[in-house]
């Protein structure tokens, strides 16, 4: 059997969504071919190894048929169409509405196919997204969310049935991947002593809120001056941070270090994980945290109490002050404990088993 994954785009901003793709597709068979389309960018940006991968080059503008490009959309689907054919694909894995969008008119002359559409994060679906999801039968079309939150959500909005397949990773591959303490800081130009680090990880957009990170942490720093914050991640709002840092005088104790590939080895040189997120389909930021034994610190969102329930710390999302008190109770307390019970709570070992089961029988 063949599998086609197709992503909207590469490129580092997309690493988190390659990432959660290929934990899935490690559940084929292992006799199953698999290939991965990329609509957008390249292969050697996404921070994962894709494997085989067509790069197709084309802007949003194109793929959303916007202006000019709508007269060439019959010409773009005709080209995918024969791409199809000529795959020897019988499963797409297709990733989130853009995709779906593009494809399931396609498939809908290509009876032999069968599409597992996996969103990652909340969408604005119109009228027509769900007269064409409902066009296929349950039999050759799947719509499947990365956490129990989103798809509740997804299935009141399409009035439609959107099956769970919430995000994991093997706990003993991921933990054994890990840097120790010491390597994890000296790779990120942190002190090797004992000063207290808050880390974060994630792109750098606005609906991360690391604005309110930013600014909480100024505050904290107040009272304890050798507290230190590292932001891991790339994106639209860079330069707008970094003015943020400079203006608050945060440059001595405050790093960007940008997009790193290894940046799930690193959490042992945090003492704590920050996700000051303002929405979020699953959060696999905490998901690797607690595997890692690093305690999180997270918004107050249905996604993040799904996983962690009363053993996870949370604070108003966008809110300083109460972030601000969150950290600090959180310096005051012992972190090994927390991270017992957020670990105890996650279930890593038994999510990761569910997991696979679900993403086998989807990939069946």
């Amino acid at each position: 059997m063949s599998i086609l994954n197709v992503m909207w785009a590469g490129g580092s901003p997309f690493a988190s969504i390659h990432k959660v793709h290929q934990q899935i597709l490690s559940q084929a068979e292992p006799a199953a071919s698999v290939k991965t389309w990329l609509l957008q960018g390249h292969a050697s940006g996404c921070g994962i190894n894709v494997g085989d991968a067509r790069e197709w080059g084309l802007s949003s503008a194109r793929l959303k048929g916007r202006h000019f490009w709508r007269l060439m959309k019959p010409w773009m689907r005709a080209n995918f169409q024969k791409a199809l054919k000529d795959s020897d694909a019988r499963v797409l894995l297709l990733d989130g509405l853009g995709v779906a969008r593009t494809l399931l008119p396609i498939l809908k002359t290509l009876p032999h196919l069968r599409a597992v559409v996996i969103f990652h994060g909340s969408s604005r679906f119109h009228a027509a997204d769900q007269a064409l999801f409902q066009q296929f039968p349950a039999s050759r079309l799947t719509l499947a969310a990365v956490s129990n939150t989103l798809a509740a959500s997804l299935a009141r909005d399409l009035q439609m049935p959107v099956m769970t397949l919430r995000s994991a990773f093997d706990p003993v591959a991921f933990r054994a991947a890990l840097l120790p303490r010491g390597e994890a800081r000296a790779r990120l130009g942190l002190p090797l002593d004992d000063t207290p680090v808050l880390g974060a990880v994630g792109r750098l957009v606005e609906e991360k809120g690391f604005a309110c990170l930013l600014d909480a942490f100024a505050k904290v720093l107040q009272h304890r001056p050798d507290l230190r914050l590292v932001i891991i991640g790339e994106g639209s709002t860079r330069a707008v941070l970094q003015a943020r840092i400079d203006n608050l005088g945060l440059r001595a104790s405050v790093s960007l270090p940008g997009h790193l590939s290894d940046a799930a080895r690193l959490y042992s040189a945090f003492d704590w994980v920050a996700i000051p997120s303002l929405d979020e389909g699953l959060g696999l930021v905490m998901q690797e945290a607690v595997m890692a034994g690093v305690p999180v610190l997270s918004s107050e969102l249905a996604v993040f109490r799904e996983q962690l329930a009363d053993a996870g710390w949370y604070a108003p999302a966008d809110d300083v002050s109460a972030w601000s008190d969150a950290i600090e109770r959180a310096l005051n307390v012992s972190p090994e404990t927390i991270a017992a019970d957020q670990y105890q709570a996650l279930a890593p070992d038994q999510a990761w088993l569910d997991f696979s089961q679900t993403a086998r029988t989807l990939l069946s």
